[in-house]
């Protein structure tokens, strides 16, 4: 089956069962007059929303593949497969994983499973790469100051123009290697310093494609109070607001 092909599309991840921020994004998108949406993975974890935020995107049918986080709670497994620096945060961690187990429903958790690894289209000329973290592994982080040499190593490894990817929430985009990469930031759980919702757009260029990034205001304190009602630990509504 060839990939489907795209003039412009919007694309968003990481949005951690915040629904407010997911349909801030939506909108966003929508005023924009882009059609074409897709979804990087990890609806769920950190945050008070889970089947709400799946309903939506199996309702609206966008194209999304699973992230570490979805793979995870889908199967009933205890661990996501973040990455955590202190003891400290590996307990929050799996405070929240142990949340998200007990408050997402059966119906939710089937669809997370059906969702695949990764996707490919095209924008104009460029044929583009969607997946989680990388196309190796569904929890390996690109940060953008990683060593170059593993940017040609995935580039040469690629059948493609552009690779966008997520999970590590913070948006960037450079040329590694001959190939495009594009981070998509985070619609939920930003970790940059702004607390506003992310996405971001493709558009066809002479070369690879243009990378437009769109932060988006929506009302994050409210969201943070919901994430202390719901039991979920006060670290994490602090960081949504701080974006930490």
């Amino acid at each position: 089956m060839e990939p489907r092909a795209h003039d412009r599309v919007a694309i968003f991840s990481d949005i951690h069962a915040n629904l407010p921020a997911l349909d801030a994004v939506l909108d966003d998108i929508a005023a924009h007059g882009i059609t074409d949406l897709y979804c990087g993975g990890d609806l769920v974890g950190y945050g008070p929303h889970p089947n709400e935020v799946c309903e939506r995107i199996a309702a609206l049918e966008i194209p999304t593949i699973y992230g570490n986080y979805d793979h995870a709670i889908a199967r009933d497994l205890d661990d996501c497969g973040c990455a955590y620096i202190t003891p400290e945060d590996r307990a929050l961690g799996q405070r929240s994983v142990e949340w998200t187990l007990r408050h997402t429903s059966r119906a939710s958790k089937d669809v997370m499973r059906d969702l695949p690894f990764d996707m490919r289209f095209t924008v104009g000329g460029a044929k583009v790469h969607l997946v989680h973290g990388s196309p190796r592994k569904v929890n390996e982080y690109l940060f953008e100051d990683k060593p170059l040499s593993l940017y040609e190593r995935l580039a040469a490894a690629e059948d493609a123009d552009v690779l966008v990817f997520g999970h590590t929430h913070k948006p960037w985009s450079d040329v590694r290697g001959g190939m495009l990469f594009a981070n998509s930031g985070s619609v939920g759980k930003p970790k940059d310093g702004d607390p506003r919702a992310c996405w971001i757009e493709l558009r066809p260029a002479e070369r690879f494609v243009d990378v437009v990034v769109h932060r988006v205001d929506y009302d994050s304190e409210t969201v943070a109070d919901e994430v202390r009602a719901a039991g979920l630990p006060g670290e994490f509504a602090d960081k949504l607001v701080l974006a930490r």
